[in-house]
């Protein structure tokens, strides 16, 4: 098994440098940095001139090494990474870019492993529901939660909460987690519960889209594995339905949603971000669009490393899962 996991570990550190390789050059590839970021700045709010302006923009330009070709840039940013664990230096929050992510990542994870949670659980729970009861009234309103849970966008139910929350139910403290009165007060059970009320949209939101999947992934699965010769063997030997739905046909139709693993951190995450965005909550998904809009652009790429990781580390646990799970895997597989 470790060695199963070395080579997925190897076969990943090539395909990380591509992405890094990509996402650097399409976050460089519009016109303008932050250095015009500052010259608008000045010109706008400062007074100054455009001479004026200009002059401090390039400046600036040369100091940050933003007028290097893009690809000193990136190999500077990219060796600091490897050699120092160094991401570069933010220029609008004006910290390192490694305290922004510190900041903001742990949140971000936190809500998209809570969202996984209940996603897989609820999700996985109605599948076996709407199998096992297949064309029946429960069966069909199951199926149409899970169509629209994966063609509604996220950002749309988000905005739709947004309205009512603000517009019909007067709620005030939205984009942030806490309310003023236990921002910096210690843990307790009324502090969490404050937390509950001001995420809970975001959780929400983005578990339905995950739940949707499941449900009918695990649907699918199931009923294919009803049919398998096995199921009806176990059936003459007279085992009862539960015993042989549960002992026999959901371990194997678990397997596609266990190679779903692979993709559901990133998914998750991406559905937590689209609907940070909308309740400006000081997670990842913000900082993103932040940054890329005025061109601080280690701070962008950082994230987008970051994500493309969670994507590659989700695969390998998914490998890992499927291996235990399928020992054919394992003999095939070089574990």
């Amino acid at each position: 098994m470790l060695r199963f996991l070395l080579m997925r570990i190897a076969s990943a550190i090539p395909v990380l440098f591509i992405l890094s390789v990509v996402t650097f050059a399409i976050i460089q590839a519009p016109p303008g940095d932050y250095a015009d970021y500052i010259r608008s700045q000045l010109i706008n709010q400062g007074g100054a001139s455009f001479a004026q302006a200009d002059a401090q923009a390039q400046a600036y330009r040369v100091e940050h090494g933003l007028d290097q070709p893009l690809v000193v840039q990136y190999v500077n940013w990219i060796t600091g990474i490897v050699t120092k664990g160094d991401f570069g230096y933010s220029m609008f929050y004006n910290k390192p870019v490694a305290d922004v992510v510190g900041e903001r990542l742990p949140r971000t994870l936190a809500l998209a492993l809570v969202c996984h949670i209940f996603a897989s659980i609820l999700g996985i729970t109605f599948g076996i529901w709407a199998a096992t009861r297949q064309y029946s009234w429960i069966d069909s309103l199951l199926s149409g939660i899970s169509f629209l849970g994966m063609t509604v966008p996220r950002f749309l139910m988000a905005l739709i909460i947004v309205y009512l929350l603000v517009f019909q139910f007067n709620v005030t403290e939205i984009g942030s987690f806490f309310s003023p009165q236990y921002g910096g007060a210690p843990w307790s059970w009324a502090k969490f519960m404050d937390l509950v009320s001001h995420v809970w949209p975001v959780v929400a939101i983005a578990t339905f889209g995950g739940l949707a999947y499941n449900m009918r992934v695990m649907r699918g699965n199931l009923l294919d594995t009803l049919n398998a010769q096995y199921v009806e063997t176990a059936r003459a030997k007279g085992l009862s339905g539960g015993a042989v739905v549960m002992r026999h046909a959901v371990p194997n139709a678990l397997h596609p949603l266990v190679m779903y693993q692979g993709v559901v951190l990133p998914y998750m995450l991406t559905g937590e971000i689209e609907t940070a965005i909308i309740f400006a909550l000081p997670t990842v998904g913000p900082a993103i669009v932040g940054s890329m809009a005025i061109g601080d652009v280690y701070v962008t790429a950082t994230f987008m490393l970051v994500l493309s990781a969670t994507l590659i580390v989700g695969n390998i646990i998914a490998d890992m899962l499927l291996a235990m799970l399928d020992p054919r895997v394992r003999q095939y597989g070089g574990a």
